[in-house]
This record gives structure tokens, sequence and C-alpha cells, in this order.
């Protein structure tokens, strides 16, 4: 058996008195594609930003790749990193956000070269080179100059799966990269997606896609209230759910 990537383990999250996350256990295998699923509020995209300390977590652990995320562990105590260790950690996991989050004032290449040169001192040059096979990748090779105010939403979203991909991280993590895109650019960005997937990058993908969580996920998770209602392959989660409240979820997916 392989080990995990990644390991989620009992982990809480409360916003105040409202609980976001409750008791979530999730294991995700190399090389595969993990599909969250449910509705507005469940906490799905809490999960992700915890996976790679974006928030802090009140209880449980995350590992990826056998390390623990955000906290050191001494004795029976834990205690938080300091951040320059936690951005360490975050180079391995690639994000991908719902809204882009392009620097404005920087083009498609500079936005890509970025980090490998900020913050890992990469030479500029080669750097460069391999920010034009990135953007070659999601299919904007003739883009590298433009500005984010200059392309549309579904090319600014491929710019930022090229900018995550230049660090060389060990799982990507995509928090519903096509819910603000206009419904015919969404295809594009999943196309990219899936080529990852086919290549094969580790990916958390909290989405509304069923067709993609169906066709490309290796296990989707459907999560309500804070907990892991149920979980599996997509057949059996999405073409044949056990609950009655990931049935209702699916109904009003497919006919909202």
């Amino acid at each position: 058996m392989t080990n995990p990537l990644v390991e989620i383990r009992r982990v809480r999250k409360s916003f105040g008195a409202h609980e976001v996350l409750r008791d979530v256990s999730l294991s995700v295998n190399p090389g595969t594609v993990t599909v969250l699923l449910g509705p507005s509020g469940s906490g799905k995209s809490t999960l992700l930003r915890c996976i790679n300390h974006l928030e802090t977590i009140d209880g449980g652990r995350i590992i990826v790749d056998g390390e623990l995320i955000g906290y050191r562990q001494k004795g029976g105590n834990i205690y938080e990193m300091h951040p320059k260790e936690i951005s360490k950690q975050r180079q391995n996991i690639g994000m991908v956000f719902q809204r882009f989050n392009l620097f404005p004032h920087m083009t498609a290449l500079e936005n890509i070269i970025e980090a490998p040169v900020g913050l890992n001192g990469k030479n500029k040059n080669a750097a460069k080179e391999e920010a034009m096979a990135l953007l070659s990748r999601v299919g904007l090779a003739d883009f590298a100059n433009h500005y984010p105010a200059q392309l549309s939403g579904g090319q600014q979203q491929r710019v930022a799966i090229a900018r995550a991909l230049a660090m060389k991280p060990k799982l990507m993590l995509f928090d519903e990269p096509t819910s603000a895109l206009d419904p015919e650019l969404v295809g594009d960005v999943l196309d990219v997606m899936r080529e990852l997937a086919d290549e094969g990058m580790t990916m958390i993908v909290v989405t509304h896609e069923i067709g993609f969580a169906r066709n490309v996920a290796d296990q989707v998770v459907f999560m309500d209230g804070g907990v892991v209602v149920e979980s599996g392959d997509p057949e059996e989660v999405i073409g044949n759910p056990q609950r009655q409240r990931t049935r209702n979820f699916l109904e009003n997916v497919k006919h909202g």
C-alpha cells in the first residue's frame, strides 16, 4: 500500500462560536484527484485553506508527505511554526483561488517567475524559460507579455495555474477555480486540470462541476455542516449515493 500524501486527522475549526469543521478525517494518495463537493458553508474551502495553513486549525492534525503542516510537536505539546517555516512548507503546496489573485502590475510571465526568483533565488533566465514552457502547457504562449486586465477570466485562471506549477509543488489545491468564470470559459480551465490529473499531479479540488468530479476524480468527498457525509469512488458517491443529504444536493445541482 502507498502511504497517503495527505492525511487529515480529526480536524476541527471554528470562527467564533461557529464550528466550520467538525472532526474531519480524510486521506489522499499520491497521484490521485480528490474532489470536495457540498453546499456553500459546508466547510470545503476552509478545509482546503487549512491544508496549506492559510487558516489555523483548532484541533487535529494535517500531514503532507509525512510532515505536520503549520505546527511542531514537542513532547505532548504542539506549537505553531514560525511564519518563515510555514512559508517553506507552502512552497510544496500549489493553490489556485476562485479569484485568480494575480499581481495586476505584472505581466503573465512576471507573475509566474515572481516566486521561483524571489523566494527560491532561481536564475531569472532559467525561470523565464520554464515560465514560457508552462504558458505553452496552459495554451497561453502568445500572452506572456499581457497584463491580467488584458486577459479573460479563463486566461487569468490558466496563468494562475501556471504560476502555482512554477514552484514544482507535490500537491495542488483548487478552490472553486471555475466559479468566477463565464460558462464558455470554464472548459479551457477544466481541460488544463484534466491534463494535470493525467500527468499524475496530486490534486484536491473544491468544485460544483459534477461532470469533472465524475470523470476525473479518483475520490469524491461530500461535505455538509462541517462533516464528511460520505466519500468514495465517484461512481458510488455521484452515481449511487447512500445518504439522503448527498442525494438532495446532487438533485439540486443537476436541476439548478
